[in-house]
């Protein structure tokens, strides 16, 4: 006997095929677009795919946590960088597993709590290990962003730019790069235009030094084609 199919159920078939393998090609490639808000998770805990790096004596580089705060931007919860204590080259960073790549559209909001030593926050991307990646970070104290390339764990100053930056107050740091173009702004205010081509790729993260204490909320990220 031989078997009709009709042309509705044909198209359904290739409509679930279709699916079918762009679920597989994104298990296998990762999302093109992800944002974390950190609402989901209850307080205390980390997002699987973040990975606290190590600082140069070993030990975790911060103490980093979701918690739940009325000072979310995005309510109940936040990221926080807790560790209040940290030498002058304590970076405090977290990677994200699953989010390799060149060309990015990729923001965070934070909001500086605490920090005699430094303060604020950063945004990293093309990170190949917790030593070496391109780092955009906004420090209240010195009143100034800056975007770095960090090379075997040394920062080497790429471009500064004073700037007014209230801690009383979110906000938010943005970055694109295609190629070896970067942009970066703050709070949606271009500040940085420039080319390097030291990293070609690699994961992005969350950065803060020393002894400050930052909340982390509305992370996004997308590859751009």
């Amino acid at each position: 006997m031989k078997l009709m199919v009709r042309p509705a159920a044909r198209a359904g078939w290739m409509l679930a095929l279709i699916a079918l393998s762009v679920a597989q090609a994104g298990a296998e490639n990762g999302s093109a677009t992800r944002s974390w808000t950190f609402d989901g998770l209850a307080p205390g805990q980390l997002p699987a795919e973040f990975v606290v790096g190590t600082l140069y004596d070993g030990r975790p580089a911060g103490e980093w946590k979701v918690l739940q705060t009325d000072r979310a931007k995005s309510p109940p919860h936040v990221l926080g960088q807790l560790a209040g204590k940290g030498a002058e080259h304590a970076y405090k960073t977290v990677l994200i597993n699953g989010t390799g790549a060149s060309d990015i559209d990729l923001q965070v909001s934070f909001l500086p709590i605490e920090g005699k030593a430094d303060m604020g926050g950063g945004l990293i991307w093309r990170a190949t290990d917790d030593r070496n990646y391109y780092l955009t970070r906004a420090n209240p104290l010195e009143q100034n962003i800056r975007i770095y390339r960090v090379s075997k764990g040394v920062r080497h100053l790429l471009l500064n730019f004073d700037q007014i930056i209230d801690v009383k107050q979110w906000h938010t740091l943005h970055v694109i790069t295609r190629g070896d173009r970067i942009q970066v702004l703050y709070d949606e205010k271009p500040v940085f235009d420039l080319r390097d081509e030291t990293f070609k790729e690699g994961k992005i993260g969350l950065w803060t030094k020393s002894d400050a204490i930052t909340y982390f909320d509305d992370l996004q990220f997308q590859m751009l084609k």
